[in-house]
């Protein structure tokens, strides 16, 4: 059997093909281990398996506060493993141990904890307001069915967890396909679900490739729901698959998220807090304050000192203590960045800091790229235009507060923002961002109570909190008529044709 088998209707078990894949270490290449590739037949079994736990009821038919008490479970679950998986993502995902350990297992935790804390709400009809005849109306929320969860690499315990938590708080069940880049934490995920005592075939777990596998997931008519996070062109594709059943979706999807530094912001805050939203996981992030924008009577003395505060930074193995920046994922996303690195440069852009591979032998087996900064960059360019997802940080100068705004909302994208300065001063000009989420003197904060998505071609729909639970949610509006009988109803004193007759 491979070292990390699918999880199908309770079982792990190799792919029906027998194929397989290596999942290595992004920071040396070390092979970790081989996985089972999940096939269009895998996919089906899965959809097969999840169907039958929801329509037996055997989850979805239990009370919320039943639901809740089970994912209470497996939060408890993840604390008692919690090294084991922090190890297991710093190494599979090329995570620093800090990152792995806060933004991965810390949220899987946090979030099944949170969403069995609003859970119990699902359990409450909503009253509606009375109609005329008096009837009473309520509204009743109910699991969609079985959920297709797609996740990328970057936060693969984190997002299996997202999804995960909320689909099975409301009652659906799930067929989770995590990257292949990164299975192995959602693949440990599944044992400790299985443990707490999710029954068999309310989750399933297939790594395998997005065409054929990911595919089956989005067109099957047995799925009624996508859940999907990743970049914006996949994203496309996956809403045309899904368009052929009428399948809900949700979409979190790309960023280019502006960082705009008033004339009023405390610098000593603005420079670490800058430099934390650019390269936090390797810039990996689809939050990642790629876009610094600073007015031209603070942007030398910005520039000057993020260039003398990145000597600073340090880039290394993952699993080291005091490293800062890790490998990128793998040879596709570093020949990525690098071509992403070497076109800003011929547009024109200034190449400040960084922008090739580091030095060291220990380095030398891994995806690694050094913390890089332009300055002398326009809102036109590509670097400033597109998702580099890399450690890359681009300075735009702005005139005014118009032409800041102008310029961090002159992109496709609008998943996130960020605003620098005196709070109330930041938060009137975070009012007219366009995105989904604003942080004013803050960055990467996310919380299982907060909603996250974004706006423009940064998604659909909303996770997290009441309002990510209620997406994976059916409204059923339920009434009752004020009267049993005939006698005094409005509708049945009509007069009716008799049967047969020519109207």
């Amino acid at each position: 059997m491979a070292d990390f088998p699918l999880f199908i209707d309770g079982e792990f078990r190799d792919a029906l093909s027998g194929a397989t894949f290596e999942t290595r270490d992004p920071a040396t290449g070390e092979l970790i281990g081989t996985v089972a590739e999940a096939g269009v037949d895998d996919a089906r079994a899965a959809i097969a398996a999840a169907r039958r736990a929801f329509d037996n009821g055997r989850w979805s038919g239990l009370a919320a506060t039943e639901r809740a008490e089970v994912l209470q479970r497996v939060a408890g679950g993840i604390a008692a493993r919690f090294d084991e998986l922090a190890q297991l993502e710093a190494r599979d995902s090329g995570s620093v141990l800090t990152k792995a350990q806060a933004a991965d297992v810390g949220q899987a935790m946090s979030w099944f904890a949170a969403m069995a804390e609003l859970a119990p709400l699902l359990d409450q009809p909503e009253a509606l307001p009375p109609s005329p005849f008096g009837s009473t109306n309520t509204l009743r929320r109910e699991p969609i069915g079985v959920c297709a969860a797609i996740t990328p690499w970057n936060f693969p315990l984190a997002m299996a967890a997202w999804k995960l938590s909320m689909a099975l708080a409301a009652g659906n069940t799930v067929v989770l396909k995590p990257a292949e880049q990164t299975p192995c934490t959602a693949l440990r995920l599944a044992e400790i679900l299985r443990d707490a005592g999710v029954p068999d075939g309310v989750v399933n777990v297939i790594p395998g490739p997005g065409p054929g596998t990911g595919e089956e997931l989005c067109i099957h008519p047995d799925v009624d729901k996508v859940s999907f996070t990743g970049s914006t062109a996949v994203g496309r594709h996956i809403m045309t698959l899904a368009a052929g059943t009428l399948k809900t979706v949700t979409l979190e999807l790309g960023g280019k998220s502006a960082q705009i530094v008033l004339d009023d912001a405390d610098l000593d805050l603005v420079i670490d807090g800058a430099l934390y939203a650019g390269l936090f996981h390797s810039g990996q992030a689809c939050t990642a304050g790629s876009r610094l924008l600073v007015s031209e009577a603070r942007h030398d003395e910005v520039v000057e000192r993020l260039r003398a505060r990145m000597a600073d930074v340090t880039v290394g193995l993952p699993l080291q203590p005091g490293v800062n920046v890790g490998p990128l994922v793998s040879q596709e996303q570093l020949d990525t960045v690098l071509g992403y690195i070497e076109l800003g440069e011929k547009e024109g852009a200034t190449l400040l800091v960084g922008g090739g591979r580091p030095a060291g032998a220990d380095l030398a087996g891994g995806f690694f790229v050094e913390p890089t900064l332009f300055t002398d960059v326009t809102a036109d360019m590509t670097i400033a235009q597109e998702e580099i997802f890399g450690p890359v940080i681009t300075v735009l100068r702005y005139r005014d507060e118009d032409e800041a705004v102008a310029i961090a909302n002159g992109t496709p994208y609008g998943l996130a923002a960020g605003v620098w300065g005196e709070p109330i001063h930041a938060g009137a000009v975070a009012g007219r961002l366009r995105a989904g989420t604003v942080w004013v003197n803050d960055w990467h904060m996310l919380s299982p109570m907060y909603p996250f998505g974004g706006f423009k071609q940064s998604g659909i729909g909303r996770e997290h909190g009441l309002m990510g639970l209620l997406g994976y949610t059916e409204a059923k509006h339920v009434h009752v008529a004020a009267t049993t009988t005939v006698e005094g109803h409005p509708w049945f004193g009509l007069t009716v044709a008799p049967q047969g007759a020519q109207a």
